[in-house]
């Protein structure tokens, strides 16, 4: 078996190109430019520069002798958006560039496509009793959640023209070694002992470390069960934004600086200062049901959040 990651530079590609590895597994890690690659290769492994991903891509080369595709490119979200129309430029990669993708595996004999969708997909937030499902009807907003909802349609219109195998996960937040984005900067308040005014949030979220959802990935690669399925994944334990930061601070020996401001006066101040959407995501819940997977996969999460928001203390703290 040789497999095919995508985006294989990026923060869970990078992961799962080395998780392959130990395991023994023939994998070849797509890039965009192999001149910026970090990537260590082994006898088994190797690099191959892609370029842009697109309608226009030519992956032939990249899918001789691959028998599996785990997708992990994608144009994900920008912070500082250059582009006019942004729904236009995701869809440009994260559906045609996907479509192209699917529709040559097809042809050179590649049995399955796992690919690295979102729980947005699904929706922004859940009440605090709620969940998502993997059979919930679609709620996508924001563009790049439309343009995975889209790409999941059309892998499975190529799945059912072409036989080829298609398997989708959908991920909430991702936390681990290497993470980006708005986690980052919660470690780096945290890590500074910064007042957070997030003491009086009562929410609940599902996050999934990257341990447990490269250990998904790998076993949707070969599972008889996985093809046609949708599936969920996260911790298995959910979390409140404040007990977050409490786990925080305590890998990091410090402090956590939580302040008990209304959440009324939050949402005002995320108003004012046009910053609504980011308040949401730390107030509002967003969890997930992942029983579907445990169930289908036999799978269970390898790794507890504490261990793994230790396991992200340990190499932010290594890098500061």
């Amino acid at each position: 078996m040789k497999v095919l990651i995508t985006g294989a530079n990026g923060f869970i590609g990078q992961a799962l190109f080395q998780a392959l590895q130990g395991n023994n597994i023939a994998v070849r890690a797509s890039v965009r430019d192999a001149t910026t690659s970090h990537l260590a290769c082994s006898s088994q492994s190797e690099v191959m520069a892609i370029g842009d991903i697109g309608p226009k891509t030519d992956w032939s080369r990249s899918l001789t002798g691959v028998s599996c595709v785990v997708h992990c490119a994608a144009r994900t979200h920008v912070m500082h958006e250059t582009e006019a129309d942004t729904l236009t430029a995701y869809l440009g990669v994260n559906v045609d560039g996907t479509r192209s993708l699917a529709e040559q595996s097809a042809r050179s004999g590649v049995k399955r496509l796992v690919f690295l969708s979102s729980i947005h997909v699904n929706g922004m937030a859940t009440d605090e009793v709620g969940c998502f499902a993997y059979d919930d009807t679609p709620q996508p907003h924001e563009s790049y959640a439309v343009s995975k909802w889209e790409a999941e349609q059309v892998l499975l219109e190529v799945a059912e023209k072409t036989g080829l195998e298609v398997v989708i996960v959908r991920p909430p937040l991702v936390y681990g070694p290497g993470v980006k984005g708005n986690f980052l900067r919660l470690l780096q308040l945290v890590g500074r002992g910064i007042w957070l005014p997030l003491g009086a949030v009562r929410n609940q979220r599902s996050l999934v470390g990257l341990d447990n959802l490269i250990d998904v990935l790998v076993r949707c690669i070969d599972h008889p069960n996985a093809p046609g399925s949708i599936f969920l994944v996260s911790d298995g334990h959910d979390i409140s934004t404040p007990a977050l930061i409490q786990a925080l601070a305590r890998a990091m020996n410090k402090p956590a600086r939580l302040l008990p401001v209304p959440l009324w006066m939050m949402r005002l101040a995320g108003r004012v200062t046009g910053k609504s959407n980011e308040l949401k995501r730390l107030t509002g819940s967003l969890r997930v049901d992942i029983n579907h997977t445990r169930e289908t996969l036999c799978w269970s999460p390898p790794v507890s959040v504490d261990e793994g928001l230790k396991k992200t203390v340990e190499w932010y703290k290594s890098t500061c």
